[in-house]
């Protein structure tokens, strides 16, 4: 009996020892997991605090790139017109209308509308309105035609503002730049330079016989000073007798053209003089009525009656313009090295209505033309130019 109870009393010891070691079995593979677990849960928080990073730093690097493109950026762009004027106005729109482009692909803003202004001509407004613009503290001017960016150029002297002007014919002997390809300064921009010997060309394809050659500009113009020279020098070469006339009002222009139609010229030259194309509206019938052909430097003197103008397309020096604008603003071009930009003159615009009544042919003057331009261009006389 005895021996019975002992036998029991081994085996109950075993059971326990027994239950006591699966508990502790069962409790070292719990733990095991549960570290396991919690350690698979750490390395999880790790991983995706790194993922994270990594999303955020992508997140910078790429609000970073889209900073330097400019994205966000709001540039003030001041325009300041010397006058209104077909050709100018045509600047100015495609400038206008190129700086609302760049505003939907570039990233940056071009705000000009409260901007953009007009000098009327008038010296004593371009100055105010100069003055205006710096105290806007806009981030750069954009001046049209010579008058107007010599006013803007000697009011920002000594300031941090960036000149991109548009429409000299020759900054370098308008003092504006040092030279075409490094203007020096804060100053650059683009320019409507008139090849002068390509319209006197056209000029004797027109009329070989030709030997007396009006010269009809404003001596208040200072980019009207290089191509009048140029065509003295062409004119004298080819033996032609020069009759040069002078005005600076529009008074003072009609009186001139009557001066040239008693001199019984063969032919008128004006080149991108503003003060002569102003006036051209008054005094183009009595050039017709004379048979005398008037030549402009710019397609506005054929759309305000003159026979023919050869130049430049202001549409694209306007675009043109805009563009380097941007380059200076947001890519930040220095305008001490960027090159003035010149443009093909190529273009001739043949007023239609005006050589009908001048007696020609206009089969016969494109083909004289043809030689000596890139491209012909009929248009009828716009009294009221709209670009």
């Amino acid at each position: 009996m005895l021996e019975f109870r002992l036998t029991v009393f081994k085996e109950d010891i075993m059971k326990k020892r027994f239950g006591v070691a699966l508990v502790l079995s069962m409790a070292m593979v719990l733990g095991a997991c549960g570290a396991k677990q919690q350690a698979e849960s750490v390395k999880g928080t790790e991983q995706k605090g790194t993922e994270s990073s990594t999303a955020a730093k992508e997140e910078s690097k790429e609000a970073d790139s889209k900073a330097d493109a400019g994205d966000g950026k709001t540039y003030k762009v001041g325009i300041l017109k010397f006058m209104d004027h077909p050709s100018l106005n045509q600047i100015e729109d495609s400038l206008c209308e190129e700086l609302d482009s760049l505003s939907e692909s570039s990233g940056a803003k071009y705000e000009y509308k409260e901007y953009r202004l007009n000098g009327e001509g008038d010296a004593s407004v371009l100055n105010q309105m100069t003055a205006q613009l710096i105290a806007d503290d806009v981030d750069v001017i954009v001046p049209i035609a010579t008058p107007a960016i010599q006013v803007v150029q000697s009011q920002t002297e000594g300031k941090n503002i960036p000149i991109v002007f548009s429409a000299v014919s020759d900054p370098v002997s308008a003092k504006l730049v040092d030279s075409m390809e490094k203007p020096g300064g804060n100053i650059t921009g683009t320019s409507d330079f008139l090849n002068t010997d390509a319209i006197m060309d056209l000029i004797f394809a027109q009329n070989p016989e030709a030997k007396k050659i009006g010269l009809l500009y404003s001596k208040s113009e200072d980019s009207s000073q290089q191509p009048i020279a140029a065509a003295k020098k062409y004119l004298a070469d080819k033996g032609v007798e020069v009759v040069e006339k002078t005005g600076t009002t529009t008074d003072e222009v009609s009186q001139a053209v009557d001066a040239l139609i008693a001199e019984k010229v063969d032919a008128i030259f004006t080149p991108t003089d503003n003060t002569i194309q102003k006036a051209e509206l008054s005094f183009y019938e009595k050039l017709i009525k004379a048979k005398i052909p008037h030549y402009g430097g710019a397609d506005s003197f054929a759309l305000n009656g003159a026979f023919a103008g050869y130049g430049v397309d202001y549409v694209q020096l306007g675009k043109a313009t805009a563009d380097m604008v941007d380059e200076v603003l947001r890519q930040g071009k220095d305008t001490a090295t960027f090159p003035v930009q010149t443009f093909d003159n190529g273009i001739a615009t043949v007023n239609t209505e005006t050589a009908e009544k001048l007696g020609y042919s206009l089969d016969k003057i494109k083909e004289a033309f043809k030689p000596f331009c890139t491209k012909i261009v009929e248009i009828k006389t716009e009294k009221e130019f709209k670009s």
